[in-house]
């Protein structure tokens, strides 16, 4: 009994781990790294009929080259909405309207920019690692807990490695992430 309950707080930590690499991963699709990308816009939201609507079931958005995006509306009333919309999510670029699409092209990025992307990308990691210890430490009191209901000291200490395995494996699933993204930002 014991030991599926010490099974039960593994696979959550486990699973706890699992989603903040996740979630590292959906957040830093949005730090653009000079190369122009739908992704950037994910979670832009657009003022439609009065309630807020991600950009991609408003309009499509799609690469016309390496530094511009071409977002056209399914109406074209939705243009101005749209430009708002990027004005206020403050991603440092200028959208330009033709009346019926919106095009933005993204400036070449200077080795200064890209060096505070990496920055911007590391601080990003730091969370997730501190999440993945935040998960390790709930799981080891658990662990602790356990003991205290009669789980064998063996198990325990097992448990507690086992745990510390987890962290380690995503916490270099995190490095290996961030590595990437710093080889992408800092190519030119």
């Amino acid at each position: 009994m014991m030991s599926e309950e010490l099974q039960f707080f593994l696979q959550e930590a486990a699973e706890m781990m699992d989603k903040a690499v996740v979630n590292l991963e959906r957040e830093l699709v949005k730090v653009r790294a000079g190369k122009a990308s739908p992704d950037m816009l994910q979670g832009l939201m657009v003022e439609y009929y009065g309630m807020p609507t991600p950009l991609q079931q408003v309009a499509n958005v799609k690469n016309t080259d390496a530094r511009t995006l071409l977002i056209t509306p399914y109406e074209r009333k939705l243009i101005s909405e749209i430009e708002k919309s990027i004005f206020q999510a403050n991603l440092g670029v200028t959208p330009q309207n033709d009346g019926e699409n919106i095009r933005i092209s993204l400036p070449p990025t200077t080795e200064e920019r890209r060096r505070d992307l990496v920055k911007q990308s590391k601080q990003i990691g730091e969370t997730a690692k501190i999440s993945i210890r935040g998960a390790r430490k709930e799981a080891n009191e658990a662990i602790k807990a356990l003991q205290k209901d009669g789980l064998s000291e063996d198990l325990a200490k097992d448990g507690e490695e086992k745990v510390q395995n987890l962290t380690n494996a995503a916490i270099a699933k995190v490095d290996k992430v961030l590595e990437t993204k710093e080889k992408e930002i800092m190519t030119i």
